[in-house]
């Protein structure tokens, strides 16, 4: 492999013709620079330099070597200030995703807060149930996940990050949407707009469900929060959602509390499991923990 320093120093004997004018430029000795250059032409095995009493002059093959060498060195410094400016975090890419409440209700403010130390680092932001997110770090199409507990993947570092509240929410004209409590039972037969079929949080809506006895008649399935408050909101029927996603300063929507029907859930970090992060997703991760 050629040495950069090397190449450097035939460049310098290029431009000022001269190579104790090219010695002092670099700060070294006349002999040390000779040497370099011998050894730069010993790696080669070709003569680059003729050298005169009025200088040193490139030989064909020294042209050659200039021309394309000073791409080499070019390039390499380019790569140096890509690596400085990942290390500064003034560049990076972000891979993470998440459910629809991660991604919906929790990220963004989190994102905002990092690109305003960073404001250079770029975020690609996947959405999908907690299970394909796994999929998707085990596979290292994303670095971070924000995913349901528990997790399915083996091969995966998992980091508990914060619980989540699931509340019954309805229209503020629906008749539950008026009382204190209302008892499970009555919420049997009632329309549900839940979430996909299959989904972590359904399956936790589903089991907490079944756990009372309690079979709803689901009449609409979607993958996004503000669709399902959306539709309750026009009294389309009830739903189950994140508390982070219910603002209670709406007019056209109330959380119904439910007697004996408490259903909680943990948010968890995960990454792939001996996989270093990029500088990045390295430092994302620390303020999301945080």
């Amino acid at each position: 492999m050629i040495s950069l320093d090397r190449l450097q120093s035939l460049l310098e004997v290029a431009r000022r013709g001269s190579i104790t004018q090219a010695a002092h430029a670099l700060g070294l000795t006349q002999p040390a620079l000779t040497r370099r250059l011998q050894q730069l032409e010993e790696e080669l095995g070709a003569e680059l330099l003729v050298r005169g009493r009025k200088g040193a002059t490139l030989t064909e093959l020294g042209r050659l070597v200039v021309d394309q060498g000073s791409q080499v060195l070019e390039r390499y410094a380019r790569l140096r200030e890509d690596v400085g400016a990942h290390l500064r975090l003034e560049a990076g890419t972000v891979r993470v995703g998440g459910g629809a409440t991660a991604v919906s209700l929790l990220l963004p403010e989190i994102i905002r807060g990092f690109r305003r130390e960073h404001p250079d680092v770029v975020f690609e932001l996947k959405e999908a149930g907690s299970r394909e997110v796994e999929r998707s770090v085990a596979r290292e199409e994303l670095e971070v996940g924000v995913v349901t507990l528990p997790t399915q993947a083996p091969e995966l570092q998992v980091a508990p990050l914060r619980g989540d509240r699931i509340v019954l929410v309805a229209a503020r004209g629906h008749p539950l949407a008026g009382e204190a409590r209302v008892p499970a039972e009555a919420l049997a037969g009632a329309p549900l707009i839940g979430f996909e079929a299959g989904s972590a949080i359904r399956n936790l809506i589903d089991g907490a469900l079944e756990q009372r006895g309690v079979e709803m008649q689901v009449i609409m399935e979607l993958r996004s929060i503000q669709s399902i408050l959306r539709m309750v909101q026009l009294d389309l029927g009830l739903a189950f959602v994140s508390a982070l996603g219910v603002d209670e300063n709406d007019p056209r929507i109330a959380v119904v509390p439910v007697a004996g029907l408490r259903i909680q859930r943990t948010l968890a970090v995960i990454t792939k499991a001996g996989r270093p992060l990029s500088l990045a997703a390295g430092a994302f991760l620390k303020h999301l923990r945080h």
